[in-house]
């Protein structure tokens, strides 16, 4: 596997990280309230993804296009970087919970869809020399 690859692959295991932690801390705060306590179910969780998401993700896109030169791959990573940075930033004070959480999964289905489509065209444009 290339560089860029697991670049991707990173990336998109930190933006499904970020979305099972939207659906799961609710549940598990609701099935044991002592949960809200640990250090998962703050708000200083969603920067450290996002500090994480960020790099990892503007890294493997941008490497990818200059290989592959589709730039509709950074548009949909834009977004869904955009989303997940508003989510983070605005939070459940500002969107309320339901406002949040669909921001926050909307950004992270938008930057998976984009490492997908990287990875298969990164493995088409290398396969082809």
């Amino acid at each position: 596997m290339t560089v860029s690859g697991m670049r991707d692959r990173s990336a998109i295991v930190l933006s499904m990280i970020c979305a099972v932690h939207c659906l799961a801390v609710p549940l598990a705060v609701v099935m044991m309230p002592m949960a809200s306590t640990y250090w998962f179910a703050g708000d200083h969780f969603h920067f450290l993804l996002l500090y994480l998401v960020l790099p990892t993700s503007t890294l493997a896109i941008g490497l990818g296009c200059r290989r592959h030169r589709t730039f509709k791959v950074i548009a949909w990573g834009s977004a869904g970087l955009g989303f997940l940075v508003l989510g983070a930033l605005l939070g459940h004070d500002r969107l309320g919970e339901l406002g949040e959480k669909g921001i926050t999964l909307l950004g992270a289905g938008l930057v998976v869809l984009a490492h997908v489509y990287n990875f298969r065209l990164c493995r088409q444009s290398q396969c082809a020399h």
